[in-house]
């Protein structure tokens, strides 16, 4: 089924008003946000009188979150493992489920279950969102005619639903540490280091035309080896030295005792020790770190990208937030295998997994910010924005106009101060969505809770899910 992108332009006047909105350095009062026709955020006042004939917010504004981490196909595979296959499930386990689903992704059933993911990501409070792409060839292993097909289907997903997107095409050579060969699942994701940096140059077109952003995934330690994973990154710098850098690491206890039976160290610290680890990289999960790693991780300026949902999910573990907050670490939040679209109910999954493995309550309140969802969302907006490597790191002049408000009018938000309605919104669970209208760049792409495109996007998905998991 094909998409039209929608036709929404920067609303009228390209500016906004609102009673409440939450700034970089916290909450301001009677906010007056306007923006060029590029979405760029031009003048942003607080104290201000409601111009005549400026939009009203319908509650407090609050700037767009991105998404640091996505595998769009996984979208379509949610309520397919849940249940017990081994003895003992586990991530492996899940893993090898996942691969058979992924082995009948064809370029059409992953536009569609990409566009109807990113309609979901926008209408959650998502603006943007950094795609981990792996599958590349077709179900045999075999490249295609033009060898960025799949990656062009995602790019015209995002565009079509009005998303930003920073796309990371995925390179995966080998299924474990020591250049183990790869398995015959993993066919579709193989690919050389040069070969990865062509079709890096072979995209930058298009990425350019919609305002997307490329960088580079080396997959994993156990996917990635050594000598690939340093040419591949100095090549990606030859091409574009901002241009960010995301790894899974240290995510399963095995990885890492894997790791140390290969190499001595575990993945963080052979990580630090062997690639140049900067403000560039976004070290996905990295749950399982020494306090030393922790520390020496967090000095690089690297983003942690944190899973709550998926990494509940399949059973990961719990990352050491205040202790990563204590060095100083920067962080942000993805929805991953997208078990959950919800960027509220990743910052509550955040909190509440820091809540039971202490016993405590508010944990990731800060000094700045005794709100908890204030102080969260502050920091992720931040960390996400830089992993992204794009201006989309809050409401503030010369960033881009992605924003989202509340309906101050619901039911679970009604009557309450802005902070309040904030906490509301992450914590309460509601059965409808708070949010009312959200804007990327400008252009608004949600309005009273529903994309333009919910209805069309929701049936070509549930097409592609069924054709994909029907018997052959």
């Amino acid at each position: 089924m094909a998409f039209e992108p929608p036709t929404a332009a920067p609303t009228a006047n390209h500016s906004l008003f609102a009673a409440d909105a939450l700034l970089p350095d916290g909450w301001a009062r009677n906010v007056w946000v306007q923006w060029n026709g590029a979405g760029r955020i031009t003048h942003l006042a607080a104290n201000s009188v409601a111009p005549v004939g400026v939009a009203v917010a319908k509650g407090p504004l609050l700037p767009g979150m991105p998404n640091l981490h996505s595998h769009a196909f996984q979208r379509a595979f949610v309520g397919l493992t849940e249940y017990r296959g081994e003895s003992q499930d586990s991530f492996w386990s899940w893993r090898n489920l996942m691969y058979r689903f992924a082995s009948r992704i064809t370029p059409e059933s992953l536009e569609a279950i990409a566009t109807w993911l990113y309609v979901e990501m926008l209408e959650a409070g998502y603006t943007s969102v950094c795609e981990f792409h792996y599958v590349h060839h077709d179900q045999g292993g075999t490249p295609y005619a033009d060898d960025a097909t799949l990656s062009l289907a995602l790019l015209r997903a995002a565009r079509n639903a009005g998303i930003g997107i920073t796309l990371l095409p995925v390179l995966y050579q080998t299924s474990g540490f020591g250049a183990k060969p790869p398995r015959a699942d993993q066919a579709r994701f193989i690919r050389s280091t040069d070969n990865m940096l062509s079709l890096l140059e072979r995209l930058a077109p298009a990425a350019q035309a919609q305002g997307a952003v490329l960088g580079l995934a080396p997959h994993s330690l156990r996917a990635v080896p050594p000598d690939s994973l340093a040419a591949a990154v100095q090549g990606l710098t030859a091409l574009n030295p901002q241009a960010p850098i995301h790894i899974h690491i240290a995510e399963q206890t095995q990885e890492v005792d894997d790791c140390i039976a290969w190499s001595g160290q575990r993945p963080v610290q052979w990580l630090l020790d062997h690639a140049p680890v900067d403000a560039r990289w976004c070290l996905v999960h990295a749950t399982h770190m020494t306090p030393d790693e922790y520390a020496a991780a967090a000095r690089t300026g690297a983003v942690a990208g944190i899973c709550p949902t998926t990494e509940a999910n399949l059973g990961d573990g719990i990352f050491d937030m205040p202790l990563w907050l204590q060095h100083g670490g920067r962080w942000g939040v993805g929805s991953d295998s997208h078990a959950c679209v919800n960027a509220a109910e990743e910052l509550l999954m955040l909190e509440y997994s820091q809540r039971l493995s202490r016993r405590q309550r508010n944990v990731l309140a800060s000094a700045a910010q005794a709100e908890v969802a204030t102080a969260m969302i502050l920091q992720a907006v931040a960390g996400g924005a830089q992993a992204a490597g794009r201006a989309i790191g809050g409401l503030a002049v010369g960033l881009q106009a992605d924003m989202v408000v509340l309906d101050a009018h619901h039911v679970a938000l009604r009557d309450l101060p802005a902070h309040s309605m904030l906490s509301a919104h992450v914590f309460g669970s509601h059965r409808t969505s708070a949010i009312d209208s959200l804007w990327v760049a400008g252009a608004r792409r949600v309005s009273e809770g529903q994309h333009v495109l919910h209805g069309a996007a929701a049936q070509a998905f549930v097409a592609a899910r069924s054709a994909t998991i029907a018997p052959d």
